[in-house]
């Protein structure tokens, strides 16, 4: 009989990546297929029968559940009480479940219902996992191997709808030779970076191209120049095959801020397609970069940096966080005066989070200040006893990110960026014209931020089409951005606040 196979990616709470305000303007359902379950399923017997349900595009009906013999449900740690609810109702229903994927794989004890805990990167396990799902009784699988990528196949895009979603992803490799204390990465991945083979990941690009995808493309790497000799070969085999095509994909991934002392490979990143780069800034604080072992950050002047990516034709987001042990509250000031008119329309600005197995975890739980398990959410009450008084860190935290989130300061960002980045060829936008129109009429005629619309179009208007575009895109995005903060992100804080003083008022 052959064996059938349900995956689930678990659903995401609203968040800035998201950009759920913005969905319905471009006509999708999500930001991102899920790379990490299309992985999987290209690992699995072709013989079985593999169906995708993505939860952030579609209900997981009670007929998917019992068309299945097994469910795979995979996440971060942001989705877990979502994948909670799919163990649930699969083990309900009596599927066996096997859960994997970040989440899993740094808190196993979230999942205990499972029948399976799948932990650990999955390439080179193929048989484990079969193993996994066709067996029986409960366990925890775990491997801290770190594979190398030439065994990752070409993801099973075929499993999903590519019209869901505003971007497709794609990874050359994986870890960061960076010791961050918050983050996870190199807990997950280590700290030598694994690469594919550039065949490979132009072959993953055919493989779009062929389902007829075009526009955005995501490469999902932890940090795409941590092998920077990876990174130079790779980056004209990307740029011929661009050309070749017809320039059919616009790039942007992650790397560190260092990216901005190579000029030769800026260029190459522009000439295969990249148009933006996430960037862990953090602070403009050395005694912060210090503590958070950001070593990279301290070598060069950040704001320079900034200004050299932008300058080469390739947009910064930036990641910034409060709340460090040696931050007072001078910091707000200071990260305020950083961006004040900063070519970073994209500014995620997030509270000091310690996330399991990372050195800052480690370090707080031998200094006993951890007091919760973390959720991956930033915009809730630290889950360890800050440096600063809580009072006044979410206090300063709200009116920061009120601040960096009004539609004055965003248009400001949005036309520094204008003024610094040379215009680049852009990737052919399925539908560019459909969400134009929706844009005009849901912003700049009847929404409650016109006037942050057309002060970020009408200047474009007697530009290029190239232009026209960027200004609709700035404007989606604002709309996203500007109302998450607002509406989801400072309520919440507010009754953090809250709870902070009644238990003050308590004790």
């Amino acid at each position: 009989m052959t064996t059938r196979v349900l995956l689930v990616h678990a659903a995401f709470p609203h968040s800035y990546w998201g950009f759920q305000h913005a969905l319905a303007i471009t006509g999708k359902r999500a930001t991102m297929p899920p790379l990490g379950l299309c992985t999987v399923a290209a690992l699995l017997p072709r013989s079985w029968q593999i169906r995708l349900v993505d939860l952030n595009v579609e209900e997981l009906s009670d007929q998917d559940l019992a068309a299945c013999d097994a469910v795979l449900i995979g996440g971060m740690l942001v989705q877990a009480p979502s994948m909670q609810e799919v163990i649930a109702r699969a083990r309900a229903a009596g599927r066996r479940t096997v859960v994997g994927g970040p989440a899993a794989t740094t808190a196993p004890e979230l999942f205990a219902a499972a029948d399976v805990v799948f932990a650990g990167e999955v390439e080179g396990r193929a048989a484990e996992l079969a193993r996994a799902i066709t067996g029986a009784g409960r366990h925890h699988a775990i491997s801290g191997d770190k594979p190398a990528l030439s065994g990752s196949p070409l993801p099973r895009f075929d499993l999903i709808r590519l019209d869901r979603y505003t971007t497709m992803a794609i990874q050359t490799s994986r870890g960061c030779p960076y010791a961050c204390e918050f983050c996870d990465v190199v807990e997950i991945f280590g700290r030598t970076p694994r690469v594919k083979d550039p065949a490979a990941v132009v072959a993953e690009l055919g493989q779009l191209y062929l389902l007829g995808w075009r526009g955005p493309v995501f490469v999902v790497d932890d940090n795409f120049i941590g092998n920077r000799k990876a990174a130079r070969q790779l980056l004209p085999e990307i740029a011929a095959w661009q050309a070749s095509h017809g320039h059919p994909f616009e790039l942007f991934t992650e790397a560190s801020v260092n990216l901005a002392g190579d000029d030769a490979l800026l260029a190459a990143m522009v000439a295969a397609g990249f148009t933006s780069v996430f960037v862990g800034i953090e602070t403009p604080s050395e005694a912060g970069l210090r503590e958070a072992g950001k070593s990279q950050n301290l070598r060069l002047d950040l704001r320079t940096a900034v200004d050299r990516i932008t300058g080469a034709g390739i947009e910064v987001m930036g990641g910034f966080i409060v709340g460090f042990d040696s931050d007072d509250p001078s910091i707000f000031a200071a990260q305020r005066a950083f961006l004040d008119d900063a070519p970073i329309p994209l500014a995620m600005i997030g509270l000091l989070t310690a996330l399991p197995g990372t050195a800052l975890w480690k370090r707080l739980s031998r200094e006993g200040r951890l007091r919760c398990s973390a959720s991956g959410d930033q915009f809730d009450r630290p889950n360890f006893t800050p440096g600063m008084d809580e009072t006044a860190l979410l206090e300063g935290y709200a009116r920061l990110l009120a601040d960096v989130y009004s539609p004055d300061a965003y248009v400001r960002r949005c036309r520094a960026v204008a003024r610094r980045r040379p215009l680049t060829r852009r990737a052919v936008r399925a539908g560019g014209l459909r969400i134009a129109a929706r844009a005009v009429w849901r912003l700049g005629i009847v929404g409650p931020r016109r006037a942050m619309f057309w002060r970020l179009v009408g200047p474009a208007l007697l530009g290029s089409p190239t232009r026209i575009e960027r200004a609709i895109v700035d404007a989606v995005r604002g709309e996203h951005l500007v109302r998450y903060t607002h509406e989801d992100v400072l309520p919440r804080l507010r009754r953090a606040l809250a709870e902070v003083r009644a238990t003050a008022l308590a004790a």
